[in-house]
């Protein structure tokens, strides 16, 4: 199946946080880690995810830690360092069970998946090793590539991973930047608003079959 009218397979690509995962619930056990009340949750979390950039790009644990830290006048240590960390992976391990439905679905009709995620070394080494992972022929995680999603040279990347051209896959993120710098690189891409949504986007480009009342 092809976008070209070839024989090379249509990939599909699926980005992680708030795709396959839920929302994380993990800030306030971090904040509580980092010593502070519940009162402080929403200063944690603007610091969590004002730092998240630099850590999703290649920067390590307690590098990252440790500026999250300073900007809400704190510090850490390597023993906090680790745990937190340990805390924010489990925090973004929980995946929707819907989502995992579609990856089976998929994965039983033969279209072959690829993951594209933003997400720091430390989530993506767990992450290779989860029963999801295996629905996926490739997964790319931006900490290993020292750059993320949006820049124009991660499409470049995939694309050679996968052996494909652009319009030979259709990418779901939940970020409309993301979507809008995939389909400046060719690829068709669709903003995610869950796994029935993007059944309905497969079933019009071909990936699934059409329901018996289309």
């Amino acid at each position: 199946m092809s976008g070209t009218g070839d024989e090379r397979p249509y990939w599909v690509v699926f980005d992680y946080g708030e795709v396959i995962s839920e929302p994380t619930r993990a800030l306030p056990r971090i904040t509580a880690e980092l010593g502070m009340d519940g009162a402080a949750l929403d200063s944690v979390s603007a610091a969590y995810f004002a730092e998240r950039e630099a850590y999703d790009r290649g920067c390590d644990d307690h590098e990252y830690w440790s500026a999250v830290a300073a900007r809400l006048g704190t510090n850490v240590d390597e023993r906090l360092s680790r745990e937190l960390t340990r805390i924010d992976v489990a925090g973004w391990s929980e995946t929707d069970p819907g989502t995992l439905l579609l990856l089976r679905e998929l994965t039983a009709s033969g279209v072959p998946l690829a993951l594209l995620s933003n997400a720091p070394g430390s989530f993506a080494r767990e992450a290779e090793r989860t029963r999801w992972a295996e629905h996926f022929r490739h997964v790319v995680f931006s900490a290993d590539l020292g750059m993320a999603k949006p820049d124009e040279e991660i499409w470049r990347v995939l694309l050679e991973r996968l052996d494909a051209s652009p319009e030979q896959c259709l990418f779901f993120d939940d970020r409309e930047p993301n979507v809008a710098a995939a389909r400046a690189a060719g690829l068709h891409a669709r903003r995610w608003q869950g796994p029935e949504h993007a059944r309905e986007e497969l079933r019009s480009h071909g990936v699934l079959p059409a329901t018996s009342g289309d």
